[in-house]
């Protein structure tokens, strides 16, 4: 590869983890650069100009600037690792279908849950873990007897429902009766690249 990828990432944020998991899984030439959320740097005119909502992760690839993790993931799997999203346009629907998952109902349950033991949020507890365990159910019935969500091998959508589902229990959210779940965290810990995101403490306080 010609060009180092530059992630603008933040270490507690699942968003910009996935991001940092998918280039090291797929041997992608890459340097993190965190972002100082807690002084407001991403408020900054240098980091707006990059993303004008002002949020992580983003990547820059030579004078390509992309925001968004999902669509980070899928443009890296396009350009650089072609075998984490599949041609087949069933599989690749599949895929689809586990990114808006991602961006849905697991970002607003058990990463939800997460922001309010982690970060204080102001957010409904008991809504935040009533729509992760419907996700969790979800992903535990689609994963009977499937070792990754789609087809058998990983894809972005693995890595796009990782990180804040591995790290529900920071929320609160058990995955105790999730076998099915937790064999495919396993899976993901046990592929060559794996970055772990740091656990986070129990009441730190959200940066603005």
């Amino acid at each position: 590869m010609s060009n180092t990828i530059r992630i603008h990432s933040f270490p507690l944020s699942g968003h910009a983890h996935r991001v940092e998991l998918f280039a090291s899984l797929a041997g992608i030439a890459h340097e993190v650069i965190n972002v100082d959320l807690a002084s407001g740097e991403q408020k900054g005119e240098a980091f707006l100009a990059l993303n004008p909502a002002g949020q992580v992760p983003v990547i820059e690839d030579g004078d390509t600037v992309i925001t968004d993790a999902n669509a980070i993931l899928v443009y890296l799997a396009r350009k650089y690792a072609p075998a984490y999203l599949p041609s087949d346009p069933v599989a690749e629907a599949e895929v689809q279908k586990f990114l808006t998952l991602a961006a849905g109902e697991v970002a607003f349950g058990p990463a939800a849950a997460r922001l309010i033991n982690v970060f204080n949020a102001a957010l409904d507890a008991e809504f935040c873990k009533t729509v992760a365990e419907r996700v969790l159910g979800k992903l535990e019935a689609h994963l009977e007897g499937r070792d990754f969500l789609v087809g058998s091998a990983p894809t972005i959508a693995d890595v796009a429902i990782y990180s804040y589902v591995a790290h529900a229990p920071e929320g609160g959210i058990s995955l105790e009766t999730y076998a099915n779940v937790r064999r495919l965290l396993a899976n993901i810990e046990g592929l060559k690249g794996f970055k772990p995101m740091p656990v986070t403490p129990v009441g730190l306080r959200a940066a603005a």
